[in-house]
């Protein structure tokens, strides 16, 4: 999820009507026992905690994001099949690329989804949800996009509805070097260390209810330490995104600031 916008606070009566998301097919069983070979022989990445990701139930593992390619580091390195969301046309194309690009995601994992805000957002998060109903594992990036700069943003509060939501456990992950295998603008993967390290569960529930908008709050910033005590990275303060344009925006922006998902 890439736009900021309010984590659900309203009727929730529907909730639950969508079925579940299954678990994942053939094809990403396969797909992962490729990818997940060769780019172990290739890259070597150093995986710790692994016994920290539950084997069973749904679990939401929450990374920094430095690259595209975190979307493969990860998947590759979890113990267990590992869901996530992507750009809905990386599954809509047609000919033999689009057939390239829908096997390959797919077998990585992905599940698409349209980006945006507003209810492009709430589709997003309704998404992961039916994932982790099917008690499977999603992998979410609180941050919201990738870090340009290297630092690790503020959490958007969508990670703790989703948690608070379903009962899911969390299992904070941190990257290290992803950026420099796929840096920002570059196309080819370049031979770089990496080291993945998932760190130990998180139950949030004591937070309160997935309606408060404390408990969110509380909930999202206790995940993002954690990811922080993994990465060790600087703390940027502030949320990931472009600022708002025009003074009424700014100001706007600041007398009634929005949760982030």
């Amino acid at each position: 999820m890439t736009e900021a916008a309010e984590a659900p606070t309203g009727n929730t009566e529907d909730e639950g009507n969508e079925a579940p998301t299954k678990k994942p097919g053939a094809v990403y069983y396969l797909g992962r026992t490729l990818i997940s070979g060769v780019a172990k022989t290739v890259f070597r990445p150093t995986i710790t905690g692994r016994e920290n990701v539950p084997k069973t139930g749904p679990v939401i593992l929450a990374s920094n994001h430095l690259s595209f390619i975190d979307s493969i580091v990860i998947p590759i390195s979890a113990p267990r099949p590992v869901q996530f969301l992507a750009k809905s046309t990386y599954f809509t194309g047609t000919g033999f690329k689009g057939w390239v690009s829908r096997n390959f995601f797919t077998a990585i994992g992905a599940v698409g989804v349209e980006r945006g805000a507003g209810q492009a957002a709430q589709d997003a998060l309704d998404q992961g949800k039916r994932i982790l109903d099917g008690g499977n594992a999603f992998a979410l990036y609180p941050e919201g996009t990738r870090s340009l700069d290297g630092r690790l943003y503020r959490g958007r509060t969508g990670i703790a509805w989703l948690a608070l939501t379903t009962g899911a456990t969390v299992v904070p992950v941190g990257l290290i070097g992803t950026q420099e295998i796929q840096p920002v603008g570059t196309t080819m993967p370049r031979v770089r260390k990496v080291t993945v390290k998932f760190g130990e569960p998180i139950d949030v529930s004591h937070y309160g209810p997935a309606t408060s908008g404390k408990a969110r709050r509380q909930a999202t910033d206790e995940i993002m330490a954690a990811i922080h005590a993994l990465t060790g990275q600087e703390l940027a303060g502030s949320y990931n995104e472009a600022p708002p344009s025009g003074t009424l925006h700014r100001i706007a922006d600041k007398v009634f600031p929005r949760e982030r998902i």
